[in-house]
């Protein structure tokens, strides 16, 4: 049963994930990611909601700011093989 609860647990926000932008996945993950680290480093230091409030916050800025460079990347990539083509 509890193998059954963990599985659930770990299926269900990734197929709640299917719908959303690749922005919106990388906030999220960024949100998440940083919430948990958060927490565990505000729970040593005493404070483990300050600690995922502030991790969420750091989070939710680092995965807008990859998102931001990724978008750019991929922008860069397209204009780089349209222009590849068209020489053909």
């Amino acid at each position: 049963m509890k193998k059954i609860l963990l599985l659930a647990a770990f299926a269900l926000p990734a197929a709640a994930c299917a719908d959303m932008t690749p922005t919106q996945q990388r906030a999220l993950t960024g949100t998440m990611g940083g919430a948990g680290i958060g927490a565990v480093a505000g729970a040593i230091g005493g404070n483990a909601g300050l600690g995922a409030a502030a991790g969420a916050g750091a989070g939710l800025l680092g995965g807008l700011i990859f998102d931001q460079a990724r978008r750019s990347q991929d922008a860069a990539f397209q204009q780089g093989f349209a222009a590849g083509q068209q020489r053909r």
